[in-house]
């Protein structure tokens, strides 16, 4: 019997377990993938107070994961496929195994959205949807397409230009909807372009990509471009994981709480990005999960 048990690892499972364990409680993280979540694949980690120069993704999560570690939590590495959140006893299955806990915190984050266009799915891995941080280098001097306008869709183009030849970010909507600093720096970049209300809407090839469909919203008109090695990279936002939360009441997908995290069952609470709230970032993500292991370890 655990007294805390966290359903994730990124930056907020993982500020959960080290504030709970802090605490004198016995802690188990169960982690799909890898300590660090999303954040593990993106290209660089930005705005987070404390960050080393030049900091990764990659090498944020290493040291998340090393402290974490030191802290004395426990880690499984497996899917969660079911969960019992109702009553005093918490069960979490597994494939394999289940585990029982006092106290539940649900941090199991999001899933990057698909576009669900013809010969996505075909060529995924292949030119499409590709990670920035670990095929980027593939692309040096070619040419690349970034879908999405957010922060952390220009992130990652911003980091692309460096490496390809160019660089054409394709949003839907009218302006892109990143912050300032982001914007400026497209701006200053000679190799960015710009296609807004456009969307990607096919792609083709045989073992890679090598021509995509552009729609114009605007004019109604498509562009297909021909390129015998091209990379799309896809951020189009992401849908949360909680899909085997029937227990709660979700608001579009996300789960809502009180300040201290509290979700409306006892004993259970949610952090991070699948939490309803209005900011994602690392940040808001690590205070949520400060808060949760906190009210998780105390004695009731």
């Amino acid at each position: 019997m655990y007294d805390v048990i966290i359903i994730g690892a990124g930056p907020a499972g993982v500020s959960a377990g080290i504030y709970s364990v802090s605490r004198g409680k016995r802690v188990l993280v169960i982690e799909k993938k890898a300590v660090g979540g999303l954040v593990g694949n993106i290209s660089t980690v930005t705005h987070y107070a404390g960050i080393m120069s030049q900091e990764t993704g990659e090498s944020f999560s290493e040291r998340l994961k090393a402290q974490a570690e030191a802290a004395g939590i426990d880690f499984v590495y497996e899917e969660v496929t079911k969960v019992s959140l109702i009553g005093s006893t918490k069960t979490i299955y597994t494939e394999n195994n289940k585990y029982e806990g006092k106290k539940v915190i649900l941090a199991s984050g999001t899933t990057p959205r698909k576009l669900e266009i013809p010969g996505e799915a075909e060529l995924s891995g292949k030119g499409m949807g590709m990670n920035a941080a670990r095929d980027g280098v593939k692309y040096a001097g070619k040419n690349v397409y970034v879908v999405g306008g957010a922060d952390g869709a220009i992130k990652e183009a911003i980091f692309l230009s460096r490496i390809a030849k160019t660089v054409t970010i394709v949003h839907f909507e009218e302006t892109l909807g990143c912050i300032a600093e982001f914007k400026k720096k497209v701006e200053a970049a000679d190799n960015i372009k710009v296609r807004l209300h456009s969307r990607i809407t096919v792609v083709a090839g045989s073992d890679r990509v090598t021509s995509l469909d552009i729609l114009d919203e605007s004019t109604g008109e498509t562009q297909r471009i021909t390129d015998s090695d091209v990379g799309i990279f896809v951020y189009a936002g992401a849908t949360p994981n909680t899909e085997l939360y029937s227990e709660l009441k979700l608001v579009e997908g996300f789960v809502p709480t009180n300040d201290q995290m509290e979700t409306e069952l006892s004993g259970v609470y949610a952090i991070g990005d699948i939490r309803l709230k209005e900011v994602k970032q690392i940040s808001t993500a690590v205070c949520d999960g400060t808060l949760a292991g906190i009210a998780a370890a105390k004695n009731e």
